[in-house]
């Protein structure tokens, strides 16, 4: 791996763990909230900020109907004029979860803003339980945006179970992936003895596998008779996480300082290892029906 001495492409993550609930009553309070934490992610330096899936609705919605209630257009949802607005004002880069209208559909949606506005936009491709019942599976793929501070991939939550979506943004070049998520509790065992529960493990292992930095934000608290169990965090290129793994129930904002282009740099390991060049690809692509093309030079 080539050593910088001056960061090439410096940024500060930040992820914010909070609390939205669910109920139009409450969309105010958590669009307020959401955007209170991030000014303060971006006093502190932050000009990446992530917050959760959902991060204006709350998740556990009744019906379809209110899920359809809840939910904004892209061109001019009042939510996401409010994170432009911010992200244009603050000159920081902005990614964040909301229920997306197109017409009578609904689609569980992620979007990315910097200073210039919109620069990415996101759709949920695998649906979790009764998301099934509300929204539309994802249709615009798994795309990567180029930025002025790097190249950004979305996803959210339950995604990250799906090894080729990560891989997939790799190989289109991604330096960093905004995982966005209303992680649930499931039976137990949730944690094991470092309070780490799998959806941790599964975005560590996808960055180290993959040479990339992802920063997931997650939610906490109850809502409706579910939970949601934080442990938020942001891994490294070589998976382990940089700085803490957030508690399974406080308010939190998380930060790392990376150079963006070491997950250019990073998949050489050894003189005869690097991941791109180890993929078997004459072997399993056309079986897994990806499209075989070279992946784009690091």
């Amino acid at each position: 791996m080539q050593e910088h001495t001056t960061p090439v492409s410096p940024v500060r993550i930040a992820v914010i763990q909070y609390d939205p609930q669910v109920g139009l009553d409450h969309c105010d309070g958590n669009l307020s909230r959401g955007l209170a934490l991030a000014r303060r992610a971006a006093r502190e330096g932050a000009n990446l900020i992530v917050l959760p899936e959902l991060a204006n609705t709350g998740y556990t919605f009744n019906s379809r109907a209110e899920a359809y209630a809840h939910a904004e257009t892209l061109e001019d949802g009042r939510c996401l004029q409010a994170w432009a607005e911010f992200a244009r004002e603050q000159q920081v880069y902005l990614a964040a979860g909301f229920a997306e209208r197109d017409g009578l559909k609904l689609y569980d949606s992620a979007v990315l803003f910097g200073p210039q506005g919109l620069l990415g936009h996101y759709r949920k491709a695998h649906l979790w339980n009764q998301e099934k019942l509300w929204f539309t599976p994802g249709d615009l793929g798994f795309p990567v945006f180029e930025t002025p501070i790097g190249r950004i991939g979305l996803l959210i939550c339950w995604d990250i179970w799906f090894p080729e979506v990560p891989r997939l943004m790799a190989a289109q070049g991604a330096d960093i992936i905004c995982s966005l998520n209303n992680w649930v509790w499931t039976p137990p065992p949730l944690f094991d003895e470092a309070g780490r529960c799998m959806a941790s493990y599964l975005t560590m292992t996808a960055a180290h596998v993959n040479n990339v930095y992802i920063a997931a934000a997650n939610r906490i608290g109850r809502e409706r008779g579910g939970r949601f169990l934080g442990c938020s965090l942001i891994a490294g290129t070589n998976g382990w996480p940089i700085g803490e793994v957030a508690s399974a129930e406080e308010e939190c904002i998380l930060y790392a300082d990376v150079d963006l282009s070491a997950a250019r740099s990073a998949p050489i390991w050894n003189s005869l290892n690097d991941l791109p060049r180890d993929r078997r690809t004459d072997l399993y692509d056309a079986t897994l029906g990806y499209r075989l093309h070279a992946p784009m030079p690091r």
